[in-house]
């Protein structure tokens, strides 16, 4: 499994971090960006990489981060087959897994610290889906309405 990891300024500190205990973890982690701390880049920019690149192999992730964590959030899920999750405790990291299949964990740098945002990471990625009924009708809806309203 691949990880694509996106920031803008506001994620970038919190980004780095998490590259760098993702990589000690031995995962693969495609850092596609912020490079550097610029006030004046926007989250889609990196957002759109990342999603482009998971769109391709849906069965691999992507962490994105920003300051409130909504940009991402936002622009994440117009994506077809991206189920984006914005996670700021360990519990509601899991239920995105469990119950919603989450493939995007979404990050609000602004209020998730480094040792929280691990954490919530570790839960992320080692949680699967449950497969549940329910869980499994929700999803066909869900893949109904991007039948319906997404156009490429």
């Amino acid at each position: 499994m691949t990880i694509y990891l996106g920031a803008d300024h506001r994620g970038f500190g919190l980004k780095e971090h998490v590259k760098a205990q993702l990589t000690e973890a031995g995962y693969d982690v495609r850092d596609i960006g912020a490079a550097q701390i610029d006030v004046a880049d926007d989250y889609p920019d990196f957002a759109i990489i990342a999603l482009e690149a998971l769109s391709q192999d849906l069965k691999n992730r992507a962490i994105l981060i920003c300051g409130s964590g909504h940009g991402m959030d936002m622009i994440a899920n117009k994506f077809s087959g991206v189920r984006a999750a914005l996670c700021f405790n360990t519990a509601v990291a899991k239920q995105s897994r469990e119950h919603e299949d989450a493939n995007v964990l979404v990050l609000a740098s602004d209020w998730v610290k480094e040792q929280e945002a691990w954490n919530i990471i570790e839960i992320w990625l080692e949680t699967e889906y449950g497969k549940a009924e329910r869980n499994e009708r929700r999803l066909r809806k869900i893949k109904e309405i991007e039948e319906k309203h997404f156009k490429e």
